[in-house]
């Protein structure tokens, strides 16, 4: 057999397994071969990994496309993700009738997308609910995610007049009857958040930490214990989205010890690297809100113990000029093309946390989880999905190179350890050295993602 790509001489990193010496094999988009790590059979293409941690590309469960430039997203940030190592993305799509606009939505990642594409459903009404079986069934999508920080007048402001507790409770019930369903959702209690606000309001308050203190860590942990109380009360599997606090976290292991319905736990990087101090303002405006180095601390302890069960960036590719002042900036950062030097940074040398662990967090956890069974391992029959990561080189983040929509990052100007530097996707290079071949720019090879 004459392979497609043999990448030698690396480090495989195995998702919370270890990392062994070993070369890799490719055929026909899947990996065909485990070899010795100096093993030299017949290739198209052979690349000497000169020793570099090879790990499974990553799978980011938490993107929303078509936020920024939404003729173009799917161009610009699978290209910012595959420079990043991200090899497959779940998207939220949101619209009155998700019947009505899936398949053009779909299409549209499909004629850009150099990385593969899925979608997760947002649920802002009962009809959203009520079509979730038909949409599993008609376009593979498997999983949702309802928002209840859009309850009451907040959710009034921007159109959604159907999100309560009984939705809720409906869409639990609606998701057992999806073959691997899993419900996700944003956890904070916008009912209080007037209470908080508006004395802020009042007082001048315009910096960063005014953002946490009108939407604090409490109000993300009741909603964690409403979500967890109605999971258990319904048997409906869930998963807290971008959790932040220390005290969401802790409500998260009660509900473990006292359920035997499963949650997951996604948490993002930015509330692993940044607080409420950081000096990016407005910049990093993001619901939840950033929140002290106590609960940065805490989020880690929760990546080491297994509490914390996948990592997504929540990415939305906002402009430097929506995001001017505390109180009427756009919400959402940028973060899928600078994800993995973060972990590694921050992580694996300033914690000593093991890159098998990183690797678990960021693709085979996620894939598990959403039901993509051919991503997140480096194992024969799987997709050859791979990053190659220097775990030495240092560069500065420059949203510049980034290659997404945003003109900005709020990692801007940090010096980070580890990064990728050549990015596989089902044996195909689409990110080298930095950079985008220009192969990929004008053929792009991204594939729907389909579950169920």
């Amino acid at each position: 057999m004459i392979l497609d790509l043999l990448l030698h001489n690396a480090q495989l990193v195995l998702p919370d397994v270890g990392v062994t010496p070993g070369a890799v094999g490719v055929k026909d988009g899947r990996i065909a071969a485990i070899l010795a790590p100096d093993a030299l059979l017949p290739a198209a293409e052979t690349v000497d990994c000169g020793g570099l941690w090879l790990m499974p590309g990553l799978v980011d469960p938490h993107v929303h496309f078509g936020y920024g430039a939404p003729e173009t997203d799917f161009s610009t940030e699978a290209r910012s993700a595959a420079l990043g190592g991200v090899t497959s993305v779940l998207s939220f799509h949101r619209s009155p009738d998700p019947r009505e606009a899936l398949a053009k939505e779909r299409d549209l990642a499909l004629a850009q997308s150099c990385i593969d594409v899925g979608f997760h459903l947002g649920i802002t009404h009962r009809l959203h609910v009520e079509t979730m079986v038909e949409c599993a069934r008609r376009f593979g999508i498997t999983s949702c995610k309802l928002y209840l920080q859009y309850k009451g007048q907040a959710g009034l402001s921007k159109g959604f007049t159907e999100i309560d507790d009984g939705l809720l409770y409906h869409a639990m019930l609606e998701t057992l009857k999806v073959p691997g369903g899993v419900l996700g959702v944003h956890c904070e209690n916008v009912e209080v958040i007037p209470v908080l606000r508006d004395p802020l309001r009042r007082e001048g308050r315009t910096d960063l930490a005014a953002w946490d203190a009108q939407s604090p860590d409490f109000l993300e942990a009741e909603n964690v214990h409403r979500v967890g109380y109605f999971a258990q009360k319904t048997g409906c599997p869930v998963n807290i989205v971008h959790l932040s606090s220390r005290e969401a976290l802790e409500e998260a292991r009660r509900h473990r010890r006292r359920s035997r319905v499963p949650m997951g736990i996604e948490t993002c990087p930015h509330y692993l690297s940044l607080t409420r101090e950081a000096d990016t303002g407005p910049l990093a405006k993001v619901n939840p809100p950033l929140r002290s180095q106590d609960d940065v601390d805490a989020l880690w302890e929760g990546v080491l113990d297994g509490t914390v069960t996948t990592i997504g960036t929540d990415h939305v590719p906002r402009k430097r000029e929506t995001k001017q002042e505390i109180w009427s900036a756009s919400m959402g950062l940028p973060g899928v093309g600078t994800m993995l030097p973060l972990l590694i940074h921050e992580g694996y040398h300033r914690r000593g946390v093991p890159i098998e662990r990183i690797a678990a967090l960021t693709s085979s956890n996620a894939a598990r989880l959403y039901g993509l069974s051919s991503k997140g391992q480096i194992a024969v029959g799987y997709d050859a999905d791979l990053v190659l990561i220097d775990p030495h080189l240092e560069r500065v983040v420059d949203p510049a190179g980034l290659e997404s929509f945003a003109d900005y990052s709020p990692f801007e100007g940090m010096s980070l350890k580890g990064w990728p530097v050549m990015t596989v996707l089902r044996g195909r290079t689409i990110a080298r050295n930095h950079a985008i071949p220009e192969q990929v720019r004008t053929a792009p090879s991204g594939r729907y993602l389909a579950r169920g």
